[in-house]
């Protein structure tokens, strides 16, 4: 029956957020997800290889190369912001398993490029599906996991970005001594395709089920959660969803774990509030920016400047480190396996971020690790200019220092903007906030190997991406709320 949520039944979002953990349940979702996750790393860092050896098997210029990671963050950008609304649209679970699908296809199809056009267009697409992978990815594995493990979960999550990156530059480096830059890329197949076949175990979010009036549905899976996990919870509530104009675009509804488990079973439709214009439901996903802006202009703004920042930062570093060291007079192996040692140390950074965030708050271990990251890469730079054909001790150690203290940023980051928004608009929140870094850091190669690094010297360039960083941060500390322990809502 259809009743208020009341004071002594918990809502299906607090049943979901105070559920015991089990490997077997929420952990085999954080395995599938993190795993597209790290397939994700996997083909962003190709860039960062690809540039060095794509500049001399098509002669390249160093503004030529950059539209290398150029198109792919460009459609990066583009996929953030376009899957976040799609996920809002169609759920979290379809979203993912096109998001893989289409980076997949597009990753191998660009080794088969006969022309340098062909290539980008590839790298473009491939980027479309890349861009969505991560806040879907983010959004999917937060509504599943329980309040008391959100922020070590989430943050764990981040553990499976420098593993891809790290396993790219190892196997890159390894691939070389056997063939080319085709086979380099032509290796990606398998670990998407592996994880397509994977993710048909993981349910629909009930949270994004519920939030758009699809209770029957939303029940049964909470009630397959209960049983799984054990937990002693035999009825909730359903929040009541809102319009952009606060009016209700759905009664609640009382469910147990009994009535939902009939529910499962039956084909009888039952969803008050779903959209049934598919044009409407378009038009809504394409009006989430102004949403975002009208929840909070403040978290929007605050969000953007973050992801902005801190990721031009770290995507300097991803995708010129090997052309940098390279130039620096290094071989293709050798800046190959200094890069990945860089991202491999940021596991430990995951690490760390995992252990830390619930207890010293999300916006105090962001802030200190954003700005220290920055001032890391500027060290590094000045010990790599100082250096000859050989790295200097000082420069790896800065180098790897950075890649340890940004892991940290990243994963803290990604927790904090996806819970700084309601169910409704987690999703396209986190979408748009990765978008416009996207749209940063594609425009940043290009800006970059045409003008800062040549004009400016390296140091300069990244005191500059550094000093963004500060801002943003102020920005946070005064505009944004802590989010440590908050509930899903």
């Amino acid at each position: 029956m259809s009743t208020a949520t009341s004071a002594t039944t918990p809502t299906a979002s607090e049943v979901v957020a105070n559920l015991p953990w089990r490997w077997r349940t929420q952990g085999a979702i954080f395995i599938i997800g993190g795993l597209g996750f790290m397939f994700d790393a996997w083909d962003v860092a190709l860039n960062g290889f690809l540039i060095p050896l794509l500049s001399d098997y098509w002669s390249l210029s160093v503004g030529q190369a950059a539209w290398i990671a150029t198109a792919n963050l460009i459609g990066m950008a583009l996929g953030a912001f376009t899957w976040g609304g799609i996920a809002d649209v169609i759920g979290r679970k379809k979203a993912f398993t096109l998001t893989l699908l289409v980076f997949s296809i597009f990753t191998v199809a660009g080794a088969f490029s006969p022309a340098f056009g062909w290539f980008i267009l590839f790298r473009f697409l491939a980027g479309f599906g890349l861009g969505g992978c991560i806040p879907v990815d983010y959004a999917l594995v937060g509504e599943f996991t329980p309040k008391k493990h959100r922020g070590r979960v989430l943050t764990a999550m981040d553990g499976w970005w420098p593993i891809g990156a790290s396993l790219c530059a190892f196997v890159s480096a390894w691939l070389l001594g056997v063939g080319d830059w085709r086979l380099i890329m032509l290796v990606m197949i398998v670990p998407a395709l592996l994880t397509v076949a994977v993710r048909f175990g993981i349910p629909e979010s009930p949270l994004y089920l519920a939030s758009v009036g699809r209770y029957k549905e939303a029940d049964a899976i909470i009630a397959r959660l209960v049983e799984r996990t054990g937990a002693e919870v035999t009825t909730w509530t359903h929040e009541v969803p809102k319009t952009a104009e606060g009016a209700t675009a759905a009664e609640g509804a009382t469910a147990t774990t009994a009535g939902a488990a009939s529910q499962a079973t039956s084909n009888a439709p039952s969803q008050p509030g779903k959209v049934t214009n598919v044009n409407a439901q378009l038009r809504a996903a394409t009006g989430q920016l102004v949403q975002l802006w009208q929840y909070s202009a403040k978290t929007t703004l605050v969000s953007w400047s973050l992801f902005v920042s801190v990721l031009l930062v770290y995507y300097a570093a991803l995708t010129w480190l090997p052309g940098i060291l390279k130039k620096q007079g290094m071989g293709d192996q050798s800046a190959f396996m200094v890069t990945g040692s860089m991202t491999a140390v940021g596991i430990l950074g995951v690490i760390v971020s995992a252990l830390i965030v619930e207890r010293v708050g999300r916006k105090w271990v962001l802030g200190t690790t954003s700005i220290v990251s920055a001032l890391l890469l500027v060290v590094a730079a000045v010990f790599i200019e100082a250096s000859g054909s050989e790295l200097t001790f000082a420069a790896k150690a800065s180098i790897i220092g950075f890649g340890f203290v940004v892991q940290i940023a990243i994963p803290t980051l990604y927790t904090y903007v996806s819970e700084l928004y309601p169910t409704r608009l987690r999703g396209s929140g986190f979408g748009w906030a990765s978008a416009a870094s996207r749209i940063a850091t594609g425009i940043a190669p290009l800006v970059f190997g045409a003008f800062m690094w040549p004009v400016l010297g390296l140091t300069l360039t990244f005191i500059l991406t550094g000093l963004l960083v500060v801002v943003a941060v102020v920005l946070m500390a005064l505009l944004a709320r802590e989010t440590t322990g908050e509930a899903l809502g």
